[in-house]
């Protein structure tokens, strides 16, 4: 293949998602799907990814930043064992308690103001936002800040020792136990890190070419890694070896967009706590932002590995 030819594929790969792409980050930078402590963020497992609503997952995510040292695990286990995440049909216990939270209306007056970016006017224990900000308030106030007495502070949110067992064991089975990166992983993503804020540019393989493509950039942080990767999204695809789907990603790996595994369209590196550095589309430089791996447009990743010839 041409290089003219493999630029010319290579830029059509990277440009194609270009407005979903922007229109997802825009999203979820509205809905504040941020890790609950940006210090020490935990990512969701692929057992909540799959259990948990993105619209809720992203609302305990941003919840949780109102109280330090609250992980939005604990807020979406709460959720779990109270509602299945406002799945419940009717969301009335026969204590009186209402809502994808289960709040009695008493107890959330008193956790209910301010009222949340995006919560009703005045709030209701059965509006999602409203409900999940409340418990946020209710936990912090209970020795959930800083972590400094959370089972404490879920007891009061219930009476029972087996509900706070039930919670924090939910909440472990959220949270992400990443796999430790393999070296050239490792590299990778230090390469990536160093290209932040570089220019996109169609078919563009480095700074000789004033900046790079989204395959452009996997290629050039594969390289810095002793790792030869072919130049197009799809072949990068094809052959590097696949991560199995139930499998938890490792940092350095590369996740794959497109409309089917035939038709790769872009490809960004995973670095970690569920974020991704891309170079995205025309007028865009290279970013960090969310790895967006429950997009209906994500294909699968993989783990390049060394291979004979490689260094």
């Amino acid at each position: 293949m041409s290089s003219l030819l493999t630029k010319a594929i290579t830029g059509i790969s990277c440009t194609v998602l270009a407005l979903p792409l922007l229109a997802a980050l825009t999203i979820a930078a509205a809905l504040g799907g941020l890790p609950a402590d940006s210090s020490a963020p935990t990512s969701p497992s692929t057992h909540a990814l799959n259990d948990i609503p993105s619209r809720m997952l992203a609302l305990y995510q941003r919840a949780a930043l109102a109280c330090p040292g609250l992980s939005w695990t604990v807020l979406a286990a709460i959720g779990k064992t109270e509602t299945d995440h406002a799945r419940n049909p009717t969301m009335i216990s026969t204590a009186g308690a209402v809502g994808p939270m289960q709040f009695l209306p008493s107890t959330f007056q008193s956790y209910a103001h301010p009222v949340p970016p995006g919560g009703r006017t005045p709030p209701t224990p059965w509006d999602p936002v409203d409900a999940v900000y409340a418990a946020a308030r209710l936990l912090c106030a209970n020795g959930a800040r800083g972590g400094k007495n959370l089972q404490t502070a879920i007891f009061v949110y219930n009476h029972s020792h087996a509900y706070v067992s039930q919670v924090l064991a939910t909440a472990r089975r959220y949270t992400t136990i990443a796999p430790t990166p393999t070296g050239a992983g490792t590299e990778a993503v230090a390469f990536a890190r160093a290209q932040l804020g570089t220019p996109y540019v169609w078919g563009g393989n480095g700074p000789s070419d004033g900046g790079f493509d989204c395959s452009g950039l996997t290629q050039a942080a594969y390289r810095a890694a002793g790792i030869r990767l072919p130049r197009v999204a799809q072949a990068q695809y094809d052959t590097s070896p696949h991560v199995p789907k139930d499998t938890q990603l490792a940092p350095g790996d590369l996740l794959f967009f497109g409309t089917s595994p035939d038709h790769i369209a872009h490809v960004s590196l995973f670095i970690g706590a569920g974020q991704a550095i891309d170079a995205p589309h025309s007028g865009a430089v290279v970013r960090q932002g969310p790895a967006r791996t429950t997009a209906s447009s994500f294909q699968g990743a993989t783990r390049p590995t060394a291979r004979r010839g490689d260094r």
